[in-house]
């Protein structure tokens, strides 16, 4: 197979280790498809595997390519796919263990992708897979969300916390969310109250929500509790050994890792293409250029708003 570009690395650490290099696509194996990646997008997740953060779960084998959430072309199949066919534009993330969807192909499970909506660009079905796939199994297959109930979300402006918020209104829920203060007028105009800064007093919003969403992993569990009614959720989709710990204990706090479940991202692209779900994109650059960019957004966290898009033409 011809050689191609990606963004790898051959030890984990911080940005300095990123390199843009050749690479040699794998075919795809069985259940998989290889994908002509036409954008990418990176999410927080991404840094946090390269620094090696989640090591237990993606291994020491190098070099490993960055990135998750693409859209793109199928370019082959592997045997027992029928679902996908060659030239269908989809959208979809690579597994915790391969990754690599910062370049030119990717290898992707087929469980993991799904067609792309016709209506919407390359970059916009590339923000959707990690951020809508993580928002939508914390409200709709662990939170139980529905209309009437009272949900809150703590970095309410984030990727997962902007299509939690969406997801959870359009099941008939209320919406509260902490953000940066700077920031307060746009979660107000998602729909989102009360809106607070994420250094608040929860004993202001005690006891006044069903669910909530720790996006950030900031939140302390004796704040989350504070908001909680009697019987309610809260969910945290920062794993730590600790946080898995206690998940496992009775009570309401539970880690979610987002996993690849066809249903829930065809609910999440269908969502996406009608748009009841936005992402929206704050930069786009071009694969050769983005490990500046990626450094960035990694170390100041710009640029706030939207998301980074990695394009490949």
């Amino acid at each position: 197979m011809t050689t191609m570009k990606r963004i790898q690395y051959h030890q984990y650490g911080g940005p300095e280790v990123m390199r843009f290099e050749d690479f040699q696509p794998t075919r795809p194996g069985p259940g998989e498809v290889l994908v002509r990646v036409k954008a990418a997008a990176a999410n927080p997740m991404d840094w946090k595997i390269r620094n090696g953060e989640m090591k237990i779960m993606t291994g020491r084998k190098f070099p490993r390519g960055l990135g998750h959430d693409f859209a793109g072309v199928v370019e082959a199949v592997g045997d027992g796919v029928v679902r996908l066919g060659v030239g269908d534009e989809v959208l979809g993330g690579s597994s915790l263990k391969t990754a690599g969807a910062f370049a030119e192909m990717v290898v992707a499970k087929e469980k993991a992708v799904v067609t792309k909506p016709m209506n919407l660009s390359w970059g916009e079905a590339a923000a959707i897979p990690v951020a809508g796939l993580t928002a939508f199994q914390a409200m709709v297959n662990t939170g139980k969300v529905h209309a009437g109930q009272a949900v809150f979300i703590h970095g309410c402006l984030g990727g997962v916390g902007r299509a939690a918020a969406q997801i959870a209104l359009a099941y008939g829920a209320s919406v509260g969310g902490s953000c940066r203060d700077t920031a307060m007028h746009e979660a107000h105009g998602l729909g989102i109250a009360p809106v607070v800064d994420f250094d608040f007093d929860a004993t202001e919003l005690a006891g006044r929500f069903d669910v909530v969403f720790d996006t950030a992993g900031t939140l302390s569990i004796r704040a989350a509790q504070a908001l909680l009614k009697p019987g309610g959720r809260v969910i945290d989709i920062n794993p730590t050994p600790a946080k898995f710990a206690r998940s496992a204990l009775p009570g309401p706090y539970r880690v979610l890792v987002g996993k690849a479940v066809v249903a829930d991202l065809e609910a999440v692209a269908r969502a996406a293409g009608e748009g009841m779900l936005r992402l929206p994109v704050a930069r786009t650059v071009p694969l050769g250029e983005a490990i500046a960019a990626l450094t960035e957004l990694e170390r100041n966290r710009t640029p706030k708003g939207g998301k980074l898009i990695i394009t490949t033409e």
